[in-house]
């Protein structure tokens, strides 16, 4: 059994897309997935299956669209490749009080690099990036947060169709989340 996190784009956000998290854990349960929990009312769900990565994003979208009626993407990856991408998060990441710091999750079938390429480059007095697999990690102080590049990112609507974003303390509690109990 594999534990996977699905992390769904644009759900609960200005009133859009819309669902209900009891509902979506129930779905998913119904589903077949195992040890299904939620995470806080943005569309973050950890669960496990036996399942390839590849079937679980197919199934996950299927269900979705079947059950909720929505055409969303969702980003896809083991509770491991969290756990790794956060132990290679650069120091900075997550660090000053003043900033905000964002864990960026690759959608796929884009990849990260296209991303980054989309992206373009940052403004280094402004804005700080590093990724470490699917997981792109961003840093910017709030008072400077509107003229970086990442903010730019919604007018390249493949590179923001292609993401899906939590901040830093959210990342690390999915993490948390994706570890196996312990008796």
């Amino acid at each position: 059994m594999t534990t996977y996190i699905a992390l769904l784009r644009g759900v609960n956000v200005g009133g859009k897309n819309k669902i209900d998290m009891r509902a979506l854990k129930a779905a998913f349960t119904e589903a077949g997935f195992s040890g299904v929990r939620t995470y806080i009312n943005s569309g973050n769900i950890i669960f496990a299956s036996e399942l390839s990565e590849a079937a679980v994003q197919t199934s996950c979208e299927n269900l979705i669209a079947e059950r909720f009626g929505l055409q969303i993407a969702i980003a896809i990856l083991t509770a491991d490749e969290l756990s790794q991408a956060l132990a290679n998060a650069p120091d900075w990441w997550g660090s000053a009080p003043d900033s905000k710091h964002n864990a960026i999750f690759v959608i796929p079938p884009a990849t990260t690099e296209v991303v980054l390429a989309q992206i373009g480059e940052i403004k280094p007095e402004y804005e700080r990036l590093d990724y470490c697999g699917k997981l792109i990690f961003w840093s910017a102080p709030i008072a400077t947060f509107s003229r970086t590049r990442l903010t730019k990112i919604v007018q390249s609507k493949s590179a923001y169709n292609a993401i899906t974003t939590r901040n830093a303390n959210t990342a690390r509690k999915l993490a948390e989340l994706g570890k196996p109990h312990r008796t």
